[in-house]
């Protein structure tokens, strides 16, 4: 495979945004270079603090490049208003290098607003896409399940949920290996007259739409590996994802708050920890990285704000699978094919 560049850069109050940078976002990079032997990074932001967290690690220095960008886009800024006046951002800088080819992916954990602000206006949509949305892979009974769009749209016409099913389908192939993935619409109800004027029509664009429709999803349907990519408006799918990271912390916490309620539990605790250990690790989002935000021409990662150092190594891999795979092509040849939709 060619060498990718990928060029990050992470947004936020201290220039590099995520409650643990700048240190676990060069450690992370670190660590991704010594896994991928063909990818280069630049760590975009404030140079001084960069050349401080480098000078801990040994590194090969031809491929980590830094780039200076003073200016910072903080996440109570109007993200809109803050990427059209500050030019020398980190975020801007970053989105030009992907916009003149100079760069393959960008990875933040800044703010989500400012990510989806600066791609949409600076390196744009790819043709025919009409709004850009961000896919979030779940762990499931079986396998995983990606859920499209979790906050980019929370209002939604249904030819954009449709292009939404195109989009996530291609990503389940290209990226994770998914053979004719099972695209389900959310709704709450299994049966095709369910659901809210947006889902009813979806629905039917579904039935039509080039990609392997699966039928409705009901909520408690979502992980149980029976749908491959589920796609719902923005503020729906937002929703599901703050409830399922809130669940699964506080199902985590009771459970070890009762294993640790008497011996006999902690000595339960004890001889299943390789169990709890697994359990764990499927259940851990720095596991799998970060959020792409799809329809993008250009690859964009969304790493989660409090991401350590293996999550921001994660989500470098994920953009290394996803520079490499194809998957916009993919995306703009599914999105040229589909009708005109007046909705």
């Amino acid at each position: 495979m060619s060498k990718k560049y990928l060029y990050y850069f992470s947004e936020g109050n201290d220039a590099f945004g995520g409650d643990n940078a700048p240190a676990a976002v060069v450690e992370g990079c670190i660590d991704a270079l010594k896994k991928y032997p063909d990818m280069s990074v630049t760590l975009c932001g404030d140079e001084k603090r960069i050349k401080a967290e480098l000078e801990k690690y040994r590194y090969d220095v031809a491929r980590v490049d830094i780039l200076h960008a003073p200016e910072i886009i903080s996440c109570d800024e109007q993200p809109t208003f803050a990427i059209r006046k500050k030019k020398d951002s980190s975020l801007v800088k970053a989105m030009e290098l992907v916009r003149d080819k100079k760069a393959d992916c960008v990875v933040s954990a800044g703010s989500t607003g400012a990510v989806l602000a600066g791609a949409t206006f600076i390196i744009k949509r790819i043709e025919g896409v009409k709004r850009p949305a961000i896919g979030v892979v779940f762990p499931a009974e079986k396998g995983c399940v990606l859920i499209m769009d979790c906050g980019a749209n929370v209002d939604c016409k249904p030819s954009y949920l449709q292009q939404f099913a195109v989009m996530a389908s291609a990503y389940m192939h290209d990226i994770m290996g998914v053979d004719n993935p099972r695209v389900g619409l959310l709704n709450n109800g299994a049966e095709a007259e369910k659901g809210n004027e947006l889902t009813k029509a979806t629905y039917k664009l579904l039935e039509q739409t080039p990609v392997n429709f699966a039928g409705n999803c009901e909520a408690r349907e979502i992980l149980s590996g029976d749908f491959d990519a589920i796609v719902c408006d923005g503020f729906a799918g937002n929703i599901v994802l703050k409830y399922t990271e809130g669940l699964a912390a506080t199902l985590m916490g009771m459970l070890k708050k009762e294993l640790m309620a008497d011996t006999r539990s902690k000595l339960g605790a004890a001889m299943a920890k390789p169990a709890f250990r697994r359990f764990k690790k499927v259940m851990d989002y720095t596991e799998y990285g970060g959020a792409p935000l799809l329809g993008i021409d250009g690859g964009v990662i969304k790493a989660h704000g409090s991401s350590n150092a293996k999550a921001f190594a994660a989500a470098l891999g994920q953009a290394r699978s996803f520079a490499s795979s194809g998957t916009n092509e993919t995306i703009r040849r599914a999105v040229k094919s589909l009708p005109e939709v007046a909705d």
